[in-house]
């Protein structure tokens, strides 16, 4: 099994990190596109150096790895949510219409029929 360790970034990738980080805008204007590690590369680069240092690096790289998939599932399910919202109330507005439509019809389409007066009946004289 191969493991994608780095991987280059495309210009809207880059374009994202150089407005995200501070200490990025030298590759700004620059016309090669930077190389990132994937979460594999991280661990095993981190895994590699023995030092405390590294150690702690390793783990916050994972905590942020497992942050980041965290928050793309979660926007995933909003975004799910969202387009089942759209459809029901889609579904909704498309019944609305159609109610709207034929009391449209009632009123206007038919005149009301001549109907007797209920009442008492005075004979003019």
């Amino acid at each position: 099994m191969t493991w994608v360790t780095h991987l280059r970034l495309n210009n809207k990738e880059k374009d994202e990190v150089v407005a995200n980080c501070d200490n990025l805008k030298s590759l700004k204007f620059s016309p090669h596109l930077p190389y990132a590690f994937t979460e594999h590369g991280a661990i095993m680069l981190s895994s590699i150096l023995n030092s405390e240092q590294a150690i702690n690096v390793n783990i916050h790289i994972v905590r942020a790895f497992i942050k980041l998939r965290e928050t793309t599932l979660m926007n995933n399910d909003i975004l799910k949510k969202i387009e089942d919202l759209e459809k029901v109330s889609n579904k909704n507005v498309e019944d609305i219409r159609i109610v709207f439509t034929y009391l449209k019809k009632l009123v206007k389409g038919k005149e009301q029929p001549e109907t007797r007066k209920i009442g008492f009946k005075i004979k003019e004289t």
